[in-house]
């Protein structure tokens, strides 16, 4: 919704920084499409594949990566729900015992992490440049 509002506002579409009901709506749509499609794998998973967790397991999951959610917003850290839920998921399963979470998979996590920023960035630049041909 903040992207899709600064371009409006940035353009003068809109006069102020108010967000459009029609753009809740489509980030919502595209949010709830994006979960209809994508969704069943990130929850097979967190949910299976890093580890098979158990009904405590994930209350603790949850509450470990909530507490720590809010606290970085409290300390106006920036944080990703995904990394923080990823992490205490791992840390729960390793809990039981060190052999019951699948390194394998949360190293494959891990390192499409490290790879995002950098990935990101080169995007960033290129679009940049791209946008720069035409205007």
């Amino acid at each position: 919704m903040g992207i899709i509002a600064l371009i409006l506002f940035s353009t003068g579409m809109i006069p102020e920084l108010d967000i459009p009901l029609w753009v809740i709506f489509a980030a919502a749509a595209a949010m709830g499409l994006g979960t209809f499609f994508g969704g069943y794998k990130v929850i097979k998973t967190l949910g299976v594949k890093i580890t098979k967790l158990k009904p405590y397991q994930g209350f603790a999951a949850e509450t470990g990566g909530g507490i720590m959610l809010a606290a970085f917003a409290v300390l106006g850290i920036p944080a990703s729900t995904t990394h923080a839920i990823t992490g205490t998921i791992m840390g729960s399963g390793a809990a039981r015992r060190k052999r019951a979470v699948r390194w394998k998979v949360s190293r494959q996590i891990i390192f499409s992490w490290i790879i995002t920023i950098p990935g990101a960035a080169g995007l960033g630049i290129g679009f940049t440049y791209l946008i720069h041909l035409f205007v």
